[in-house]
């Protein structure tokens, strides 16, 4: 009997050990998370800021009168604007009913103006 309950002291000793080593090691993984998190806070906020300035210079890209100015240049000579008359518009509602009911795949052709001379 002596021996029995000594066994059985030693087994939960040993299991007490191995969950308190598991708590541990959870332990030191949280703690490394929490140094680490600084860091990855500092990077999210760098990657933020060089967005915020990527699209600041696009939106100073897309600006109507620097368009007007790249218009002008003689790299952009070949581009013109097109006529009232090649620009063509469709109601929103009715587009996809157009499509569906006059247009047959065999009937139809498409001429695209790009903007070149």
């Amino acid at each position: 009997m002596n021996r029995t309950l000594l066994f059985r002291f030693v087994i939960c000793l040993f299991f007490f050990c191995l969950c308190l080593y598991f708590y541990l090691d959870k332990q030191n993984q949280l703690t490394s998370l929490k140094i680490a998190l600084p860091q990855k806070i500092k990077e999210v906020e760098a990657i933020v800021e060089e967005n915020q300035r990527l699209q600041y210079e696009i939106d100073q890209f897309e600006r109507p009168s620097h368009l007007f100015e790249l218009a002008q240049r003689a790299e952009f000579s070949h581009l013109k604007h097109p006529h009232v008359g090649d620009i063509l518009t469709v109601a929103e509602g009715n587009a996809l009913q157009d499509q569906k009911e006059d247009l047959r795949p065999s009937s139809y052709s498409i001429s695209v103006t790009v903007g070149a001379k």
